[in-house]
């Protein structure tokens, strides 16, 4: 049943007028919230109809209303109330003595019921403690066995991890003994496996024949003394040679030639350039002079030319050449020299362009030799370097296995001397069995004089000598505590018997009381399980009904979130049923805009 429709049923229950008018479905929405379903259980379970007031009451309330009487309401009704006494019972008159021995008797009554709940509380305690402890008992019974078998287990794995260990440690002594053996026997008996003991006379052969081979290359194939440098290589050789150096090149004859070699070819390329400029031009007046002649030509055959239009067009023809003619000479005389000593340069750049790509190809094949040479050498010196290092690496860790060996034989020479200091101490004839009983025990016999005190730990006496008796009296007194203690521990495991007994005849009846001879546990009666079964399959109808109510719920808050007409009434509901004084502004601020829109439109 959903909240609304409750709610409506109580109105029913309570004769409320408009009861069967009214939809249980409307009313959900007032009821999201924990407070308004707890609100609701308790106006359900609570109201009925002596809460509601009849008509004759309603009518003598509205009449005592109208006559302008005060009403009592909260406090001084509770007050008013106080004050007032109860009407008096007609209960039978009881004497005093009568009503004395009544309540001793109540008294003893009480008394006996506290003493049997007391006993009773005690015989519970006692039987739950009592099968605490031997349940406690026995699991730590098989606490104790699982324990013991898992520390022997335990003991025999690290018994045989430490006998493996020291059987590797054995074999690893043996291998080390090994190779540092003197090497009286054979090569396989005794392989060698440190870099200190293999000759180094087939890697130096190696390496001088590398260095000879790459000299004769240095000399065959750069200038001479550049072997020198090879041989001596210092870090600072290690460089491109500059090929155009006066040692490196020659003397300065053949430098002079190579600059009068350039001057010439630089003078050939000039008068050539010379030349093709000359040819250049007269082909181009050549061309520019037949194409005249044709356009001419054309004009003639195509108009009738008088001679003395031919005449009038050859002298101003005459006169232009002239004039250009003219031009060109000034252009040769003066102009011309100063562009040309301006240019002059530029002439001689592909000349010079190709000496120096001459030079850059010699340049990178001298410097592709010299890093062949340079990556050979850096090799052998890296090599060097490499053996060096490994032979420093060994010598470090042979320094550390001589501090290592050092200090074990250091540590090994102070076990050796405790040891004999033991054996020594052992020798005494004083701590050896003495032929001759001794009533006294002496200083020196320190196992007796700790066993002595560890036997007279509670009552210490100082004593000047320790003799024989006393330790025969401390340990016949530890033998009559240990069959004291004996006693009493066969004394509770007695105890512990009978009470396990009693115990166990005690479960006996409960079990007896508890399924009463079969074996189904009887814990409640048959009429409390048919009541529990009815509250379990009405607990699932409320569940079935929740899940509807859920859904119900779910729709209208949909409703409520795309209609905004159904929230608003749902927000003046709510405002109605908690805040009725917000509700009545908001009416009153309605209706005042109400009257003033209709006073405007009456204007």
């Amino acid at each position: 049943m959903s909240c609304g429709n409750e709610f409506v049923e109580t109105l029913k229950k309570i004769d409320y007028p408009k009861a069967n008018i009214l939809n249980g479905e409307d009313f959900d929405w007032l009821f999201e919230t924990v407070e308004d379903e707890t609100f609701l259980k308790w106006f359900c379970g609570n109201v009925s109809e002596q809460n509601v007031l009849s008509d004759k009451e309603l009518e003598v309330f509205s009449i005592l209303q109208k006559s302008g009487k005060p009403i009592l309401e909260g406090s001084a009704l509770d007050e008013v109330l106080k004050t007032c006494k109860t009407s008096d019972l007609k209960t039978p008159t009881l004497d005093d003595k009568e009503l004395e021995k009544l309540e001793d008797e109540v008294q003893m009554l009480q008394k006996l019921k506290n003493l049997k709940i007391q006993r009773r509380n005690k015989c519970q305690m006692m039987t739950s403690i009592s099968g605490h402890k031997s349940l406690r008992l026995s699991a730590e019974c098989e606490e104790a066995t699982k324990k013991l078998k898992q520390s022997q287990g335990i003991l025999n794995a690290m018994n045989t991890k430490l006998s493996n260990e020291l059987q590797a440690l054995t074999d690893r002594v043996t291998k080390l003994m090994m190779f540092f053996r003197h090497s009286d026997l054979s090569q396989e008996a005794n392989p060698m496996v440190f870099l200190s003991q293999f000759s180094l006379e087939k890697y130096l052969s190696q390496e001088e024949q590398s260095t000879a081979a790459l000299t004769l290359y240095t000399k065959k194939q750069f200038f001479q003394g550049i072997h020198e440098v090879v041989e001596s290589s210092n870090e600072e050789n290690f460089q491109l040679l500059d090929m155009q150096t006066p040692s490196i090149c020659g003397n300065q004859e053949m430098l002079e030639e190579r600059q009068l070699e350039m001057a010439r070819l630089q003078l050939a390329y000039i008068c050539a350039q010379h030349q093709l400029i000359h040819l250049k031009a007269s082909n181009l007046s050549m061309k520019s002079s037949i194409k005249w002649a044709e356009e001419n030509l054309h004009n003639l055959t195509s108009k009738a030319v008088g001679k003395e239009n031919l005449d009038a067009k050859i002298s101003s023809l005459d006169s232009e050449s002239l004039k250009l003619e003219e031009q060109i000479t000034h252009i040769k005389n003066k102009n011309l020299p100063a562009v040309v000593k301006e240019n002059a340069q530029l002439l001689n750049m592909p000349v010079v362009k190709g000496d120096f790509d001459l030079q850059i190809a010699k340049q990178d094949c001298y410097t592709a030799r010299q890093e062949l040479v340079l990556n050979h050498l850096i090799k052998q010196k890296a090599s060097f370097e490499l053996v060096q290092l490994s032979y420093e690496i060994e010598l470090r860790k042979h320094w550390n296995t001589y501090h290592q060996f050092e200090k074990l034989v250091q540590e090994l020479s102070q076990n050796n001397l405790m040891l004999s200091q033991r054996l020594e101490m052992l020798k005494d004839p004083s701590v050896s069995q003495q032929t001759n009983s001794r009533n006294t025990i002496g200083t020196k016999d320190y196992s007796t004089q700790r066993l002595y005190q560890l036997l007279e730990r509670e009552n210490r006496r100082k004593e000047l000598f320790i003799t024989c008796r006393n330790l025969e009296e401390v340990a016949e007194k530890l033998k009559q505590d240990v069959s004291l203690v004996q006693d009493q521990l066969t004394e509770s495991a007695q105890e512990h018997f009978l009470f396990l007994s009693t115990l166990n005849n005690d479960v006996d009846v409960l079990c007896d009381a508890l399924y009463q001879g079969g074996n189904q546990l009887l814990l409640s009666d048959q009429d409390i399980t048919q009541q529990f079964h009815q509250v379990e399959s009405q607990l699932n109808k409320l569940n079935t009904l929740l899940t509807d109510i859920l859904a119900d719920v779910k729709t209208k808050r949909k409703i409520l979130a795309t209609n905004r007409l159904h929230k608003m009434e749902r927000e003046l509901y709510v405002h109605f049923f908690k805040n009725g004084e917000y509700l009545k502004n908001i009416v009153e601020n309605l209706e005042n805009e109400s009257k003033i829109m209709a006073d405007h439109l009456k204007d």
